[in-house]
């Protein structure tokens, strides 16, 4: 199967399920981890639109950061900053190792690695947690990131966990309708749909449906 590469600039749908179809998370603490490792490792690459952790999968609508927005990345006349050429990395940070830690396919597989890492440690597993490689589409349309949000979302409620977004804790629905401080690209959320009152308005109308032209994969529900 062909992998969609991380471009720069680009909209992505990144999702994954345990391998076999374990379960990723047994326990609020490890929801907890996740985000924990997900804000250490992605927040540098890319803007987070929406997000929910089920039972034994997840859901991801991310904007790959641009050349400028990471903090190095490698052009053909070095490593460089948003400032200028790197001059002052540490002996400890050679330059290979510093753009390999921005690289945007990089940090996903560092969050991926360092969460299987601390399960298997608590919970006495060994070997793979997630299914490899992890899963992404490139969002090309205004449409699909619309629905996507809401796919998203619904998720809960389609697999039957709870009745309402409010009363699933595990997504980014309660942030968006939050006024607290948070990392999500909550503004241009909401820009998307108008309003917030057209943002819930829309999630209370939708019905989950295959829209080949949304580019949805719905093999990894389950």
């Amino acid at each position: 199967m062909k992998t969609t590469p991380l471009e720069y600039g680009h909209f992505y749908h990144i999702y994954n399920r345990g391998i076999n179809g374990c379960n990723l998370f047994q326990e609020n603490e490890n929801y907890d981890y996740f985000l924990y490792l997900y804000d250490k490792y992605i927040s540098s690459v890319a803007e987070t639109y929406a997000w929910v952790l089920m039972r034994n999968h997840f859901h991801l609508l991310v904007r790959i950061k641009t050349v400028r927005e990471i903090p190095f990345i490698e052009t053909p006349e070095g490593l460089k900053n948003t400032s200028g050429l790197v001059s002052n990395l540490s002996v400890s940070a050679r330059p290979e190792s510093v753009y390999k830690r921005y690289k945007p396919v990089n940090q996903f597989s560092h969050l991926f690695n360092a969460y299987t890492k601390a399960i298997n440690k608590r919970y006495n597993r060994t070997g793979s947690l997630f299914e490899h490689p992890f899963r992404r589409k490139q969002v090309v349309s205004n449409h699909q990131l619309k629905y996507l949000v809401y796919y998203i979302h619904h998720n809960p409620i389609h697999h039957g966990f709870c009745e309402h977004y409010l009363d699933y804790p595990w997504s980014s629905y309660l942030t968006v309708v939050s006024p607290k401080e948070t990392k999500l690209s909550r503004t241009e959320v909401i820009r998307w749909f108008d309003d917030k009152s057209n943002f819930e308005k829309f999630h209370s109308q939708q019905e989950i449906r295959k829209f080949d032209e949304l580019n949805i994969d719905f093999s990894c529900d389950g």
